[in-house]
């Protein structure tokens, strides 16, 4: 398969906190790989420095052959993402932000047919700010793949949900894996990485402490499954 992310040594620190120290993984094409950890072991500053959008102090990041900082335009015309903590403006209504994220894109791309397969047609002038936890987060699901990107980095994308909402979400994740769009997303959830991620890494204040298959994962932690082995690795 082909490798659209690769990562070799990232390091970050703010000050003597080491927030991301020598992390290195890949991600192929038409996979769903799972960066899990509990608040504060460095999954959103990893996304960051991976994206550009945060200054890694080290290491060598590509992502579709190309480097997400010097060829920004070029990289993000085919990669998709959708932020932990996603800042609306204010009143802004459904099809405002559609089509101000569509204006990003050459050619726009047409996102109407995206507002009915995701189920948000009837919000359609509602604002955002009205919209329930579940249809946010389909939302930005629509708004990161709009452009139909080869790659889509989620972070922390069910957090807050309730179960229903939670598994409607991950039908829409699985969809992008199934059309061939390779997956990134962090999660502190045991049962989401497990039931939707074919390899992932944990990671424990800022270190890959196990990478590999979730069924690698499991092993090194010696649980029966990953919610044991995660308690296991992170002592906790």
């Amino acid at each position: 398969m082909t490798e659209v992310v690769q990562v070799e040594g990232l390091s970050k620190s703010y000050g003597p906190v080491c927030a991301v120290s020598d992390l290195s993984f890949t991600v192929h094409s038409g996979e769903i790989f799972g960066i899990v950890g509990p608040n504060g072991a460095g999954k959103t500053t990893s996304i960051e420095c991976i994206l550009g959008t945060r200054r890694k102090d080290s290491g060598i990041v590509r992502m579709l052959g190309m480097d997400p900082v010097r060829d920004r335009r070029a990289v993000f015309a085919q990669v998709g993402v959708q932020f932990q903590d996603s800042a609306w403006q204010t009143g802004i209504r459904v099809h405002e932000i559609c089509r101000t994220t569509a204006c990003l894109y050459d050619p726009e791309p047409e996102w109407k047919p995206l507002l009915e397969h995701f189920d948000l047609m009837k919000r359609y002038n509602q604002p955002v700010a009205a919209l329930s936890g579940g249809e946010r987060q389909k939302l930005s699901i629509l708004l990161a793949c709009m452009h139909k990107p080869r790659l889509v980095f989620l972070d922390e994308l069910t957090t807050g949900l309730d179960p229903l909402a939670r598994r409607e979400v991950w039908k829409h994740i699985e969809q992008l894996r199934d059309e061939g769009t390779a997956v990134v997303m962090s999660s502190h959830y045991m049962d989401e990485v497990e039931n939707l991620c074919s390899r992932g890494l944990m990671l424990k204040n800022g270190r890959c402490v196990a990478i590999g298959s979730i069924a690698d994962l499991v092993a090194h932690g010696g649980g029966k499954n990953l919610d044991e082995s995660y308690i296991n690795v992170m002592g906790a």
